[in-house]
């Protein structure tokens, strides 16, 4: 975990994040928290995982996605030498498909 964003009001989000139950209480409680741009951003950036995690390329998950070729960069790098996080929700999501 980053111990530059990690402090008690990020752990009391988590813990927040963690007592939600179905996907309608995610909404109501995103929807208060992020603005419509960022929940749509966090959106896209996870659609672009996957895209990434199924070999896409750059133009055309800029194009699916409408995102700058330097956020698919980052979301590739954080894919590639971040902490997991995009690669165990995309497990659990495929799993879930399954």
């Amino acid at each position: 975990m980053n111990p530059k964003i990690q402090d008690e009001h990020t752990d009391q989000l988590m813990k927040a994040i963690l007592t939600l139950k179905t996907a309608e209480e995610c909404y109501n409680f995103f929807e208060d928290l992020c603005t419509v741009s960022e929940l749509i951003g966090m959106s896209r950036r996870l659609y672009a995982a996957r895209l990434l995690k199924n070999n896409e390329n750059y133009t055309e998950i800029c194009q699916k996605s409408g995102l700058s070729s330097a956020t698919v960069s980052r979301v590739s790098r954080a894919l590639k030498y971040g902490t997991d996080g995009y690669n165990t929700i995309l497990e659990r999501l495929e799993n879930e498909e399954a």
